[in-house]
């Protein structure tokens, strides 16, 4: 999978101190790709976007 053209920004989700970032890229046709910021040379997960949006909205809302 080519992931040279993604964009990539940090979730909401991730904590401002340094652990647990995880970016996400969603401007690819056909799949939403998911990395650890830490590691952005590192592999990447891929979702079809059907899927991903399943899991964002299955995830429990923030306080």
């Amino acid at each position: 999978m080519d992931l040279n053209d993604a964009r990539w920004r940090k979730s909401t989700r991730s904590n401002g101190s340094g652990g647990a970032c995880v970016e996400v890229a969603d401007n690819l046709p056909g799949v939403v790709a998911v990395r650890d910021s830490k590691d952005p040379a590192g592999p990447a997960l891929a979702f079809a976007p059907a899927a991903w949006r399943a899991f964002v909205a299955a995830l429990p809302a923030r306080s």
